[in-house]
């Protein structure tokens, strides 16, 4: 492949029809515009200059070299932006992206053709703005993002409340309080920096507003019009991340313009993730590119429907560096065949029982079951990763199979169906599979998650009859996984999954009819195995200087004498410093959940988070005190928000809301 020269424009103002003007970073081959390139966008509210800036500097470059700018843009109100941000994938941030390509098409040095990509914000939008059919906008890449913005995003699953959303809106709270740099906005700096603080929404109570799935997430959700998404999608995940399901539903809901990779890794581009092994995304995008961008052939439009790393019995452990596995294609993704599994009258899962079991199994799970579960979207392959599922298992009933003489692999989501009843009309079925090595160690392999008085569907939410058996249907989390010889398959079913899920009002016990339970396990079934080429850098991204080194923590404190249970996760990126640019950042975050084992409405959340954004001479500070609790008919939350410039107070304020709980 032919190497080009390039040079980076370090901020260029893209002015919007409403004058307001976007702050972008573009690296610029320098053969343009006598050679018209086409470009690639990225916009996001994580700051070009200091927060994206290690990625953007390991991908950038390399597509510019091929000839395809790059250009990183901050959405209205963040970084060096003018305005105010709005929300999550709002109208307003649709249009103004829309602009943006319209601005690129129009370009000099533009052929006009644009892509777009991002993993997860903007692998997000990059979706969602291709569904509003902007003309020079011809293809995308969108990594770790969603199709339903309801049930695989980090705000609601089926119904039941994750615990993410509040962690999120803790953290999309600190991020937008971040000063711009003078450097580039000059003195208006401190007049943005306050507007922003004034006037940032308060995340939580938006979402909290919005319980069911109404046309507040229906808004984004590409899978509402599958048939009318118009372009080429390369639709990425990985399997240690809880964005899982997007690459199976995009490449069902789009056959022949979505092409699916999932890899073994967490929410981080696959040439740099973890558990390795990664994939070398910098070649598989400038194939895609050139592809559908200049029109070249480089094989990108033959490439199979789904590509996937198949997890070979890794076992959890406080760092995975590597997972093992294989990789196998299928030119053509369609619905996998299943291998059904009953619990058979000798209490044992069977693929075929000569008599099915009988009875019933009682469940009441303790509140603070769940705490294995590691994190709902992962940053890091340690102990945000799930952890050995014997301690949940230990709160849940549970179902083995025999000893597996024969491997069982499976790609695709698993389905459960079982008849239970429940003494109150609102309660929550989470369900795991569970690969059980041969000394017992067990490996989380999908997870779902219902609350029941969805069982019927998101927009209505129906309560349960007391006291009544009701059929109840669920889909677990998309898998790629091989279940070896010697290993146990094991169904774990529990009613609390604290902190991953909050938990709903009442305390449920249920009541199982054993002989009801099926899981459908989807088979992998014929396909090639093939190899993904690794990049050639193992350390692709750039090294900044650490003034002083970061730590993390992560604990669990189950206090025996009051009967609490209190999570707690700490994060320090320490303090580095940007070795062009000079800003210097240090981000922070406690994370603390309590709980009474026996009183649900007793769950209660703080988040105390803080920013610095500084160079010689300047430095500003803002802090976030977010907490979340609940009654059993509302939800209770606050936010306060300090600012600091040069150690002095500027900004103060404290939200609070309470808002009705909506069958959750």
């Amino acid at each position: 492949m032919t190497s080009t020269t390039f040079h980076v424009i370090e901020n260029e103002w893209i002015t919007l029809k409403d004058g307001t003007r976007l702050a972008a970073r573009i690296w610029m081959p320098d053969n343009a515009p006598a050679v018209p390139a086409p470009a690639v966008l990225e916009i996001l509210p994580y700051r070009k200059r200091n927060g994206t800036a290690p990625r953007d500097e390991s991908t950038y470059p390399i597509f510019a070299a091929a000839g395809i700018v790059g250009v990183r843009v901050d959405i209205r109100g963040c970084g060096e932006s003018e305005g105010v941000i709005d929300g999550e994938y709002t109208p307003r941030e649709l249009s103004d992206a829309v602009e943006v390509i319209e601005w690129i098409a129009a370009q000099p040095w533009s052929n006009g053709s644009v892509g777009m990509m991002g993993i997860s914000w903007g692998g997000f939008n990059s979706l969602q703005v291709a569904a509003l059919k902007p003309p020079a906008l011809k293809a995308v890449i969108s990594i770790a993002s969603t199709v339903d913005r309801y049930n695989d995003d980090i705000h609601y699953k089926n119904g039941a409340h994750l615990s993410a959303q509040f962690t999120w809106a803790a953290t999309m709270s600190i991020y937008q309080t971040r000063a711009p740099d003078p450097e580039i906005v000059g003195d208006r700096w401190k007049s943005m920096w306050l507007e922003r603080l004034e006037q940032e929404p308060f995340f939580l109570e938006d979402w909290l507003r919005h319980q069911r799935r109404d046309e507040f997430w229906q808004h984004g959700s590409i899978c509402e019009d599958f048939e009318g998404f118009p372009i080429p999608a390369l639709v990425i995940a990985g399997w240690a991340d809880g964005y899982r399901n997007t690459p199976l539903k995009a490449v069902e809901g789009m056959p022949g313009k979505a092409r699916a990779l999932i890899g073994p890794w967490i929410h981080k581009y696959p040439h740099f993730a973890y558990p390795k092994p990664r994939a070398d995304f910098h070649q598989e995008a400038i194939a895609w590119w050139k592809q559908w961008l200049c029109g070249e052939e480089t094989g990108a439009k033959d490439v199979p429907e789904m590509r996937a790393f198949i997890l070979d019995g890794p076992r959890p452990s406080r760092w995975r560096e590597t997972d093992p596995g294989f990789w196998v294609a299928k030119e053509r993704w369609t619905s996998p065949e299943t291998q059904n599994l009953r619990l058979s009258a000798s209490g044992h899962l069977e693929t075929a029982p000569g008599q099915k079991a009988s009875g019933t199994a009682i469940l009441r799970s303790p509140l603070d079951t769940g705490t294995a579960a590691g994190e709902w979207f992962t940053l890091k392959p340690d102990t945000e990763m799930p952890g050995d599922q014997r301690l949940d298992d230990a709160g849940s009933v549970t179902f083995d199979s025999e000893i597996l003489s024969e491997e069982c692999t499976l790609l695709g989501q698993p389905r459960l169906k079982l008849r239970l009843s429940s003494d109150a009309p609102v309660a929550n079925l989470i369900a795991r599979l569970v690969d059980v090595h041969p000394d017992g160690c067990g490996t989380r392999v999908s997870l779902g998650v219902l609350n029941l008085a969805h069982r019927a569907g998101n927009a209505d939410p129906v309560p349960m009859e007391t006291g009544k058996m009701t059929e109840v249907e669920l889909d677990l989390d998309a898998c790629g996984y091989r279940f070896n010889p010697g290993h146990r398959i094991r169904l774990s079913l529990s009613n609390a999954y604290w902190p991953t899920i909050v938990p709903p009002p009442a305390d449920a016990t249920f009541a199982i009819d054993t002989g009801s339970i099926e899981i459908a396990l989807p088979l992998l079934g014929d396909h090639q195995k093939i190899d993904i080429p690794e990049p050639s850098n193992p350390d692709p991204l750039p090294h900044y200087d650490v003034l002083e080194e970061g730590t993390a923590a992560r604990s669990l404190e189950r206090d025996l004498q009051n009967g609490v249970t209190r999570y707690r996760v700490s994060d320090d990126t320490g303090l580095s410093r940007h070795p062009e640019n000079g800003l210097i950042s240090r981000d922070t975050t406690e994370i603390e959940w309590s709980i009474d084992a026996d009183d649900p409405l007793s769950v209660k959340g703080q988040i105390i988070s803080t920013c610095l954004t500084a160079r010689e001479g300047w430095e500003t500070l803002t802090r976030s005190t977010m907490t979340l609790s609940c009654t059993a008919d509302d939800w209770l939350m606050s936010e306060r928000i300090e600012a600091f410039h040069d150690g002095d107070p500027v900004f103060d304020r404290t939200r609070t809301a309470q808002i009705a709980r909506d069958h959750t």
